[in-house]
């Protein structure tokens, strides 16, 4: 309950909409009991005596008349509050999720996140336009139909409602086992939204393995175990029903039973008595109401439970308080006996006491094997994971004790998997720079070699491009990146295996553009191409998560059992042939 009404803080800020539902709820349930009430007129008045059927049959419409207003404004106003708590609530998730850090993605799939945002969320609207609409209309048309009871006979009332008690406890049980097969309903839908979304982002893969089937296989794995948690909850709520009907039949037995009693001892009228069950029978509708409004109730606060989960979880990466901006880069950058390790629960370092200097306009390359920590430890510069042990100083300031966003601000990156956004290509180039002029951001597509193939779109700089950049080659979709990057003009600049996956025409084009981006910046670059490390002003090679040697490419592999040297004897830096060269010049140049 408490995730329930913490959930309610969200509606906190609509008071004059809870106001007005409340009072369309006052007129709901008038109207509900008052329809009750004027049966005894109209079988004591109207049907044996024929008189006053004027202004009986005139209540009645009237009564009518105000319950449907109450129902329709009451149902349209908390409608209205559930979808702005949904709102409120869906907005604030998603923006919380977006300043996690790198190792909460790492933790989680997409389509868990997406689950959480759109499934459970919805789950929520639900209960707050719906759930506690009933819980406040239904509790007001039982309290009025109690009080006619009341108003007739005291003692029939009671008799009639000793049932009502039995029924609570196995309430409260289905409650608590509700709640607990939504969540793995939930969890099961959020399964199967993982295997769709991997195998509709890896459709390529899935068809070159011919794969299809697999993938149809899983996903019907995964909507199987969906459709048993969601049987589970059926079962559960198909049990209310008959508890209230037996409790609704216990209710009619006693009224008849102990009614017929009263009319033959002349303190109660057959008017009294028929208008008595009438209002027993039209409070069964409401009370059935609230007995699936526990139901609903144990549902959302499961998907609530869910939601405030991950708003509860607080980023690993977080500015310090009070952190200042960071001034302009202008001196160096020191990591300064980094160590760093993933929280896998294996307690394994994957950088070890690095210490590198890299002065300010140096373009510096990352070398080693596979599993080195080359990518670990440029992810440690803007902060996507924070050091375990050591600092990392930008101009001497430790990067954890400066604003976030000015520390971002400050560094461009353009990776081997390049991300680029369902939009224009316009909008893809001016994403760091959302203000760019159209003017700034051809400057910066015909610096990174993309205009000539921009212009040959359908709209030029305004075509979409699908997602990922799906309708671009992979040499484009790298270009249109260092465009970014570019537009960006940040002074420390990452690139991780820019051109590892190009062929040799697309290399040369985005070479380039890459000479063009490091200019005048600082460049950490991951690179294998010995044709981009030989133009490095230092080369850091890792081993194991330490830094083993330092040095030129002339320099290292003169070391003939240097680790660098071993790199360089095994292939694992090569040059790419130059388009037209020989194939003698090839095998020179490896």
């Amino acid at each position: 309950m408490n995730a329930f009404l913490r959930l309610l803080d969200y509606a906190r800020p609509h008071r004059a909409l809870i106001a007005g539902a409340f009072v369309a709820m006052l007129f709901y349930g008038a109207g509900s009991a008052g329809l009750a009430w004027l049966i005894k007129p109209m079988v004591d008045d109207v049907l044996a005596r024929q008189d006053q059927l004027a202004w009986v049959t005139s209540a009645i419409l009237l009564t009518y008349f105000l319950k449907g207003i109450g129902a329709y404004f009451s149902s349209y106003l908390m409608d209205d509050l559930g979808h702005r708590v949904v709102l409120a609530v869906r907005t604030e998730l998603y923006g919380h999720l977006l300043v996690q850090s790198a190792a909460f993605f790492a933790r989680r799939t997409t389509g868990q996140l997406l689950s959480r945002i759109n499934n459970d969320v919805n789950m929520v609207q639900r209960a707050v336009a719906e759930t506690v609409g009933d819980l406040a209309r239904e509790t007001l048309a039982v309290v009025g139909f109690a009080g006619l009871l009341l108003y007739y006979d005291a003692g029939l009332a009671l008799v009639c409602l000793t049932a009502a008690p039995l029924v609570v406890y196995p309430l409260v049980r289905l409650g608590g086992r509700l709640r607990q097969v939504t969540r793995w309903s939930q969890e099961a839908l959020e399964h199967m939204s993982h295997v769709a979304g991997e195998a509709f982002s890896g459709h390529r893969i899935v068809k070159a393995f011919g794969a299809e089937g697999r993938e149809a296989e899983r996903f019907g794995q995964a909507a199987h175990r969906l459709y048993r948690m969601n049987l589970k909850v059926t079962r559960v709520l198909s049990l209310l029903p008959p508890m209230m009907e037996f409790l609704g039949g216990l209710a009619v037995v006693g009224a008849i039973w102990y009614g017929s009693g009263e009319i033959a001892e002349g303190r109660l009228t057959q008017g009294e008595f028929t208008s008595f069950v009438a209002a027993l029978m039209l409070m069964y509708g409401p009370v059935k109401k609230l007995s699936r409004v526990n139901a609903n109730l144990q549902q959302a606060v499961a998907a609530s439970e869910r939601i405030f989960e991950l708003l509860d979880i607080h980023t690993e990466v977080q500015d310090a308080p009070e952190a200042p901006a960071l001034p302009r880069f202008h001196e160096a950058i020191e990591f300064r006996d980094v160590v760093f390790g993933y929280e896998d629960g294996h307690g394994r370092h994957t950088l070890r006491g690095v210490s590198v200097r890299v002065e300010a306009g140096q373009m510096v390359a990352i070398v080693g094997r596979s599993g080195a920590g080359k990518t670990t430890l440029v992810n440690l510069l803007p902060r996507f994971y924070d050091v375990t042990g050591g600092s990392i100083l930008i101009d001497g300031h430790d990067v954890r004790t400066v604003a976030l966003a000015s520390l971002r601000a400050q560094i461009g990156m353009v990776t081997q998997e390049t991300v680029l956004f369902d939009d224009t290509i316009a909008a893809n180039i001016a994403y760091g720079v959302p203000g760019a002029t159209t003017e700034a951001i051809e400057a910066a597509a015909r610096a990174a070699n993309a205009h000539e193939f921009i212009v040959g779109q359908p709209d030029g700089y305004d075509t979409r491009i699908g997602e990922r950049g799906q309708r671009l080659s992979g040499g484009q979709r790298q270009r249109l990146a260092i465009a970014r990057a570019l537009l960006k003009n940040s002074p420390i600049l990452i690139l991780d295996e820019a051109t590892s996956a190009l062929d040799s025409e697309s290399e040369e084009l985005v070479q380039g553009a890459l000479m063009r981006l490091m200019q005048g910046r600082t460049s950490l670059v991951i690179a294998h191409r010995l044709s981009t490390i030989r133009r490095a002003d230092a080369i850091i090679v890792l081993d194991r998560g330490r830094v083993v040697e330092v040095g030129r490419h002339d320099e290292l592999v003169a070391r003939p059992r240097g680790v660098y040297a071993r790199l360089h004897e095994m292939q694992l830096l090569e040059e790419r042939p130059r388009p037209g060269a020989t194939g003698q010049e090839s095998q020179a140049v490896r």
